[in-house]
Parts: C-alpha cells; structure tokens; sequence
C-alpha cells in the first residue's frame, strides 16, 4: 500500500537516533495499548486465560521472521538461562494480568518502572556488580517513589498493588537475565524463546479457570498478542539503533498514554501521587540505566588501552 510504503521509506532513510526513537515511541504505544486490551478482556474473561492467548498470538506474530529466516532465531547455546527466565516471567506475567484488572491504569504504568530498579538490586546482591554511591542513592529514591505511589497507611493497598509489584519484581529479574543474554542472543532469540517458555505455564493456569471465549474476545487476545510481540521487538530494537540515552527518557510516555486512556475508557483521573512517585521512580532508574552505560563505556575503552601515537605526533 502506498501508505505503509511512504513510512517505510522515510524509517529506512533515517538516521540511527531518529530510528532509535520511533521505535521507542511505537513501543509505548504498543505497550499500553496492549495493557488496555487485558484490562477489557480482563472484564469478561480470567485474567490466567488472557495471558495465554497473548502468548499464543504472540508466537504467531513471529510468524514472518522464521519465514524469512528460517529457525535461525531457535539457535542459542543459552537453553537454560531462557529456561530460567521464562518460568520465572511466567508468574510475573500472570500477576501482571490480574493486577491491571484491579487498580487504576496510571497507577500500574507508574508502578511498572519499578522493574529496572529491582533488576539494580538483583545485579548487586547476585552478580556481584559494584555498588557506587550514585547508583545507590538513584535505587533509594526510586523506591522512595515507590512508596510515593503506594502510600502504605495513608490509602488502601490492595491485592492489585501487590500484584503489580510482584511482577515488578519477576520482571526486574528477567532483565537481569536479559543482560546477560542480549550479548549472544538477538532480540528474535530473546522474545521466542520468552513466548515459548510462557506458554505451557500459562497454559496450565488458564485451564484451571476456563472459559470459552467468543470471536469477539479471540480478536481483542490475538490484538494483544501482536501488540505485545512488536512492542518487546520495537523496544529492544531501539537501542540497537540509538543510545540509551537519546531513547530511554522517552519510555516515560508511558504514563501519558495511560493516563489518558485510562480518563477516556473508565473515567479514572491519576491522582498527584502516581504523577509524582511514577515519575520519581522513572528518574531513578533512568539515571541508573545512563550511569551503567557511561561505566560500561569507560570500562571498554580503558581495556582497549590508549589509541597508537600518530607519526607526526611521534616526530614533535
């Protein structure tokens, strides 16, 4: 279509941070699109059910990757560590789905950016990276944010919360095992791998409580299905074509997206907590995530050691 062919034209001659940051954006529109399709489906059908479909569709939507690549994507030396990160994202999904049926859209998005910050503290208790004062004091006051959003005393926590921060957690483990792999594994590898470990434990869980859903809710689960496929591409694709730091600040729309389809489908209006705890803990793990690259960076070229004199250097 002509259309599609014009976009496609103006992405392929754009530079790699404008690239960068298309992806990005596309990829929180996916995201709380995505989440907004649970919450509905969520409403007449079990949450463990929804999270099902989703992978099920999900996998589908790989479908025009294996046809131009073949199984390329299933070839990995690391079957165990996406062993490892599927079953542990498997509960943190399912939590995830049952949560974001239970308290206000803006309030998940705002609690979501928790995940970063649970993966700073995974790297430090377990894979023994270095604890810096900065990195310290950005996880402190991301998790003073947290408490901002929560409000543990002052307003009700419910189920719905903890569950949301349930799969903060998982999912904070999950990048920890992302960074290890993204070294070797290409984000294909990554999110089919994801798709097919999640699958038989979301499996199990949706026929516990199984409903048959009409073609109307298996329209709605293979939307987020898709939606949820090209957002993990998009987001991850993103830094392959950009820095961290032109791209990241930008996952922050989340939380506008959130808070207007959250006003425009069920009336809710976020309240001056989650704008300022959810952009607290955004900060924070933004600032840990610049920091890290701005190590790594230092790191990579002190071990390339200094650049060879030049000749005429070497002649003054």
């Amino acid at each position: 279509m002509p259309a599609f062919a014009a976009i496609r034209g103006l992405y392929t001659g754009a530079t790699g941070n404008t690239k960068g940051v298309a992806l990005m954006l596309f990829a929180t529109v996916a995201f709380i699109c995505m989440q907004s399709l649970i919450r509905h489906a969520g409403e007449t059908l079990p949450p463990f059910e929804v999270a099902f479909f989703r992978n099920i569709f999900g996998l589908a939507a790989l479908a025009p990757i294996f046809i131009r690549h073949g199984l390329t994507p299933l070839k990995t030396k690391r079957f165990k560590m996406h062993a490892g990160r599927g079953s542990i994202q498997a509960f943190g999904m399912m939590a995830f789905f049952y949560g974001v049926t239970l308290i206000p859209f803006a309030e998940v998005t705002a609690l979501s950016f928790s995940g970063p910050l649970f993966a700073t503290v995974i790297a430090l208790v377990f894979l023994g990276e270095r604890m810096r004062i900065r990195r310290m004091t950005a996880l402190v006051l991301g998790f003073i944010g947290m408490v901002m959003v929560v409000r543990p005393g002052f307003a009700e926590v419910n189920l719905g919360t903890w569950l949301i921060l349930g799969s903060s957690i998982t999912w904070g483990i999950s990048i920890a095992f992302i960074k290890i792999l993204s070294k070797t594994e290409s984000s294909a590898t990554l999110v089919t791998y994801q798709g097919l470990f999640l699958l038989p434990f979301t499996c199990v869980a949706a026929l516990t409580v199984w409903q048959w859903p009409t073609v109307g809710q298996l329209l709605v689960m293979a939307l987020i299905g898709i939606l949820g496929t090209l957002g993990h591409l998009s987001f991850a694709q993103s830094f392959k074509h950009a820095d961290s730091t032109a791209v990241l600040p930008l996952d922050f729309t989340r939380l506008i997206w959130a808070s207007l389809i959250g006003y425009l489908a069920w009336g809710e209006i976020p309240d001056a907590w989650a704008w300022a705890g959810g952009t607290v803990i955004f900060a924070s793990a933004t600032y840990i995530a610049f920091r890290e690259s701005q190590v790594a960076r230092a790191e990579a070229a002190a071990e390339k050691g200094p650049p060879p004199a030049r000749i005429e250097d070497a002649q003054k």
